[in-house]
C-alpha cells in the first residue's frame, strides 16, 4: 500500500472506529470497554503510558476483583444465617394439656382371664430358673402353678440359658428339661455390648419361620430383664387381638383414677378430664382438652393456681410382671399434640406430694433456606398417622409403622393402625416378633431412611418444669386424711386406704412470663444489596449500572462476537470448499457446431440442435488465438473510490506527485 494510502486508512480508523458491540474482534471490544466505562482501574489499564505502569494496573484490578468476589461471598453466607431473639412477656397463659395414665394399665381383676394363662407359664419358668418353690401370684387371683401345662408361650419363644458364648458358636441349657446343647445364632446383648460372664445369662431365641437357619438369641445381663422382655412380647400379643371397647372397660376410670380436684382455686372432678386410651398404659385422662371446647387459663402464677389432685393408684391391682413400679406418670403437652408420654412423662411417686413448676417457651424457626423444618409436615413424604399436629417423633413413629407394614405385613400395637392393617399376633403373623427386631435394629442404624425423610417442626411449646417431692400425707395427719378419702371412696373401695394407694400432684406456673424465641435473618435482601453495592464502590469506584455494563460488554457482546467471527470462518470454509468442488469438476467435452469455414469444428461434425449451445466452463477451454494480442486496460485503484468526500481536500495536498486532477 502507498504512503497515501496508508494515512488514508490510519485517519479512517481515527475518525470513523469500528467499536463497541460491533467491534469484529475481542481485543477491540474490550479496548472499547476499557476506554469508556467509569470503572477507572480498568480505563487506567489502556490509557496509562509504559508496559509496567499497565501491568501495576492489571495487578491492582484482578486483586480488586478477587476481593470483591470474596466479601460478596461471606456476604452471601451471611445472608443465610439466622439470628435468634428472646422476647418476655407477661400476661394471661392458657393452661397446658395434662395428661395422667396409671403405671398399671389395666386392673388384673378384669383381665386376668386373658392373662391367666401366661402368668402361670411365667412363674413356672422363674421356678426352673431359680428354684421358686412357692407361686409368686397371689392367692385372690386363683392362679396356681401347674408343672404339666402344655408351655405355649415357651414353646413359641423359648427361653434358655447360656453356658459358654464364642463366637456364633453357643452351648444353652433348657430351662425345663436343664439339657445342654449347642447351638449357631446371632446374639445380641440388649442391655450389655460384651458378655463377662455367660453362665449368669438368660435370653430367649427367635428364628424365621421362613428360614430356620436365620435365628438369634437376645440375651440380658439379668434374668429380670429377660423375664420382663419376654413377658412383654407375648403381653403384646394378646392385647393385639383384643377389641378397643374391652380395653377401655379393662382399664382404670376417671373417678376411679382421680380423688380430689382443684384448678386455679376452685373445684373440679372427673368431668373435666377427657379420656385417652394408650397402647402401654391403658386408660389416660387428660386436663384440659381442646376436645372439651374453650381452654383454662391461669390468672396467677403459683402453687394455689394450678392443677391440684389426688390419685388412687390401687397397687393391689398391679400386674407382677408387667409393671414393676407403683405410680403414674404424667405428661405436660399442648393441646394440638400428640402425649409420647411412654418417652417424655414424669412419673409421680406414692405417699408423696410432687410440686411442678413451669415455664413456657415458645420457639419459632426459619424454614427454607435458613434451616430444613417444616411449617405443618404437609411437604413431607411420611404419611401422618396420628390425628394431631405434626411433630418429628409423630413422622418418625408413622415412617416406622409403615415399613412394619409393608415388610412384616401387620402393624405394631404400640402405634396407630394404618388404613387396611391388622396389629401383629403370632397367631396370623407367625414370624413378626423375629421380623419386627430385625427391622427394629435397622430403624436405629437410619437405615430405613425415616431419618432423612423426617424434619422438625418450625414451631413448638416447650414447657420447663421444675420438680420437687415432699413426703405425704405427713405422719399426723395420715390417720384423718386417710379415714376421710376411705370414707368417700367407700362404694368404690372394699378396704382401708393406706398411703401407698395415693399419689398427690401439684402443678402450675411459677410465674405469668413467657419466653418466646425466634429466629430472623442476619440480613434481608435491602441489607446484602447495599452491602454489595459497598464493596463494589470499595474496591471498583462503580455502581450496579456498570455491573450490569460489564454483564452486557463480556456476556452479551462478546457472544455476538464470537459468534459473528464463527460464522464468517464457516462462510470462508464453505466458499474454499464449494471452490475445491469447482476446480475438481471433470472436463467435459465440448461440442462442435457446423460450420463451413471453421477448422474447429471438421474434425467433429455434428448437426445442430443435436447438443446444447456450449456453456461458460466449456467455453473456456476453447483454444486462444496465438499471435493475437488483445490490449489490456488496467484495473482502476479501489482505494481511491473509498475516500470520503470530507477528506478529499486533505489527500490532494499530502499526494500531489500520485493522483492527477482531472
Amino acid at each position: 500500500m502507498s504512503k497515501s494510502g496508508k494515512k488514508l486508512t490510519q485517519k479512517l480508523k481515527k475518525n470513523l472506529p469500528v467499536t463497541g458491540p460491533q467491534a469484529p474482534t475481542l481485543y477491540e471490544l474490550m479496548q472499547w470497554y476499557c476506554l469508556n466505562t467509569n470503572t477507572h482501574g480498568c480505563r487506567r489499564i489502556v490509557v496509562s503510558k509504559g508496559r509496567l505502569r499497565r501491568w501495576i494496573w492489571i495487578v491492582l484490578t484482578l486483586c480488586a476483583v478477587a476481593l470483591i468476589f470474596w466479601q460478596c461471598a461471606l456476604l452471601l453466607m451471611s445472608y443465610y444465617s439466622v439470628s435468634a431473639s428472646i422476647t418476655v412477656t407477661f400476661q394471661k397463659l392458657v393452661f397446658p394439656a395434662v395428661t395422667i395414665c396409671n403405671l398399671n394399665p389395666y386392673s388384673y381383676s378384669k383381665i386376668k382371664d386373658r392373662l391367666s394363662a401366661l402368668e402361670r407359664e411365667t412363674s413356672q419358668t422363674l421356678k426352673n430358673i431359680y428354684g421358686f418353690t412357692e407361686p409368686l401370684v397371689r392367692s385372690k387371683r386363683d392362679v396356681e402353678v401347674d408343672e404339666n401345662s402344655t408351655d405355649i408361650f415357651i414353646k413359641q419363644i423359648p427361653l434358655y440359658r447360656l453356658e459358654s458364648v464364642q463366637g456364633n458358636q453357643l452351648v444353652v441349657s433348657d430351662l425345663k428339661t436343664k439339657k445342654r446343647t449347642r447351638m449357631s445364632a446371632k446374639v445380641i446383648h440388649r442391655d450389655a455390648e460384651s458378655v463377662q460372664d455367660p453362665g449368669n445369662m438368660v435370653g430367649f431365641k427367635l428364628c424365621d419361620p421362613n428360614n430356620s437357619s436365620d435365628c438369634t438369641i437376645f440375651t440380658f445381663s439379668s434374668g429380670v430383664n429377660a423375664i420382663q422382655e419376654w413377658y412383654r412380647l407375648h403381653y403384646t400379643n394378646v392385647l393385639a387381638k383384643i377389641s378397643m371397647e374391652d380395653k377401655i372397660a379393662m382399664g382404670y376410670k376417671a373417678d376411679e383414677l382421680i380423688v380430689t380436684c382443684f384448678f386455679d382455686g376452685l373445684s373440679c372432678d372427673a368431668r373435666n378430664f377427657t379420656l385417652f386410651h394408650h397402647p402401654l398404659y391403658g386408660n389416660c385422662y387428660t386436663f384440659n382438652s381442646a376436645e372439651r371446647g374453650n381452654l383454662l387459663v391461669s390468672s396467677m402464677g403459683g402453687a394455689e393456681y394450678g392443677l391440684k389432685v389426688v390419685l388412687y393408684i390401687d397397687e393391689d391391682e398391679y400386674n407382677p410382671y408387667l409393671s414393676t413400679a407403683a405410680g403414674a406418670k404424667i405428661l405436660v403437652h399442648d393441646q394440638d399434640e400428640y402425649p409420647f408420654i411412654e418417652d417424655l412423662g414424669t412419673e409421680l411417686e406414692t405417699a408423696t406430694e410432687t410440686s411442678i413448676g413451669m415455664q413456657l417457651t415458645e420457639s419459632t424457626k426459619l424454614s427454607d433456606p435458613y434451616s430444613d423444618c417444616t411449617m405443618d409436615g404437609s411437604d413431607v413424604s411420611v404419611e401422618n398417622l396420628y390425628s394431631k399436629k405434626y411433630t418429628l417423633q409423630i413422622c418418625l413413629n408413622s415412617c416406622f409403622q409403615r415399613e412394619m407394614v409393608r415388610t412384616c405385613g401387620c402393624a405394631h400395637y404400640d402405634q396407630p393402625l394404618p388404613n387396611g392393617a391388622k396389629y401383629c399376633n403370632y397367631e396370623e403373623y407367625p414370624s413378626w416378633i423375629y421380623c419386627y427386631f430385625k427391622l427394629y435394629k435397622q430403624f436405629v442404624q437410619e437405615e430405613l431412611g425415616c431419618q432423612s425423610a423426617c424434619r422438625e417442626s418450625c414451631s413448638f411449646k416447650e414447657w420447663t418444669l421444675t420438680r420437687s417431692l415432699a413426703k405425704w400425707p405427713s405422719l399426723n395427719s395420715e390417720q384423718w386424711m386417710l379415714r376421710v378419702l376411705s370414707w368417700e371412696l367407700g362404694e368404690k373401695l372394699n378396704k382401708n386406704l393406706t398411703k401407698n394407694d395415693l399419689a398427690n400432684l401439684n402443678i402450675f406456673y411459677q410465674d405469668l412470663n413467657s419466653r418466646s424465641i425466634s429466629e430472623s435473618p442476619t440480613y434481608n435482601i435491602v441489607t446484602l444489596l447495599s452491602n454489595f453495592g459497598g464493596q463494589l464502590g470499595l474496591w471498583m469506584s462503580c455502581s450496579m449500572i456498570c455491573v450490569l455494563e460489564i454483564v452486557e460488554v463480556f456476556f452479551i457482546d462478546s457472544f455476538w462476537v464470537v459468534l459473528r467471527q464463527q460464522w464468517r470462518k464457516l462462510c470462508n470454509w464453505w466458499k474454499h470448499r464449494k471452490d475445491n468442488q469447482e476446480e475438481d469438476f471433470p472436463e467435459i467435452p465440448v461440442p462442435a457446431m457446423a460450420g463451413h469455414d471453421n477448422p474447429l469444428c471438421v474434425d467433429n461434425p455434428i448437426s445442430l440442435g443435436e447438443e446444447d449451445p456450449p456453456t461458460f466452463n466449456s467455453a473456456l477451454q476453447l483454444p486462444q488465438p496465438q499471435d493475437s494480442q488483445v490490449p489490456r486496460t488496467p484495473p482502476p485503484k479501489y482505494n481511491t473510490l473509498r475516500i470520503h468526500s470530507a477528506f478529499h481536500l486533505e489527500t490532494m495536498d499530502s499526494d500531489d506527485d500520485d493522483v492527477e486532477r482531472f
